[in-house]
């Protein structure tokens, strides 16, 4: 009797549980699926009430209405590439700044990790214009470089990838590909880098989320609209009194889509590098 009671118990706890998980997914994932259904919409009817909340037949007519709106495939074109090169460009610095912090004593090794770490505390708008006019100094504006270049060696990707790579790299390895006669390049590149594969998936798909959602850095460095990047092209859209709002939504749905695939794609290495991360030391 006692344990069928504490079987029932432990079948009613998982009830409530998994109500209350189901409670949080819908409150979560609601908005998204709302984003998705007013991507079919008639943009006359995207702000009816009572709202719709089925999808209708209207996508491809918002698609078209988008593409009159605004350059969305030089802007997709814009987002990808400064994602994409952001992301390489930090993964590929980063880890190498990383594989310096966790491998190597040198002299002033922890003041140096120590004001790293503080940068971080400081919010980045508080920057914006001593920034700005610096990449007017270098003829940087109106061009993808301040987007990616400034942030290839950024603290948080550098703090990221020596916490993760002070225990993924043994030193006794390192020491074992010296002696075979490897130099300290091909053990970060030959070494480090395939045994930090968990990390640097971790790192590069926020790098790839955040750059592509950059919007205050785009809004600065790339004002025109044919130039831009897609957050900003859609802002524009939306400050338009005449724009079509079913356009718009469908424009946010092709927004979104390559970041959930990005996240689909990679799921398996960000879930196996925050699983090493929680189980060091």
């Amino acid at each position: 009797m006692d344990q069928k009671s504490s079987s029932l118990g432990r079948f009613g706890s998982k009830t409530i549980l998994y109500l209350i998980l189901m409670v949080f997914v819908f409150i979560f994932g609601f908005p998204f699926y709302y984003m998705f259904v007013l991507s079919t919409v008639p943009g006359t009817e995207v702000y009816r009430n009572p709202p719709h909340i089925f999808f209708k037949s209207s996508f491809f007519t918002n698609i078209r209405a988008l593409f009159d709106d605004i350059p969305f495939a030089i802007n997709f074109f814009n987002s990808f590439g400064i994602a994409t090169l952001a992301t390489v460009t930090v993964i590929f610095f980063c880890t190498m700044g990383g594989f310096a912090l966790a491998k190597y004593d040198f002299k002033w090794k922890k003041p140096i990790f120590v004001l790293m770490l503080s940068t971080m505390a400081i919010p980045p708008f508080l920057n914006i214009i001593p920034f700005f006019k610096m990449m007017i100094f270098f003829q940087w504006y109106g061009t993808w470089l301040p987007l990616i270049v400034p942030g290839m060696a950024n603290a948080f990707g550098i703090i990221l990838m020596t916490q993760f790579m002070q225990s993924s790299i043994p030193d006794a390895l390192m020491d074992a590909a010296r002696i075979d006669g490897l130099t300290e390049f091909g053990i970060l590149t030959r070494i480090a880098f395939p045994l930090s594969r968990s990390g640097i998936a971790v790192l590069g798909i926020m790098t790839f989320i955040n750059s592509w959602n950059n919007f205050l850095g785009a809004l600065v460095m790339l004002p025109n609209i044919q130039s831009t990047t897609l957050p900003v092209a859609l802002s524009k859209l939306f400050m338009q009194m005449d724009g079509d709002r079913g356009g718009l939504m469908a424009g946010t749905v092709l927004a979104v889509v390559p970041l959930i695939f990005v996240f689909i794609a990679f799921n398996k290495q960000i879930i196996s590098g925050l699983a090493a991360g929680s189980v060091k030391g």
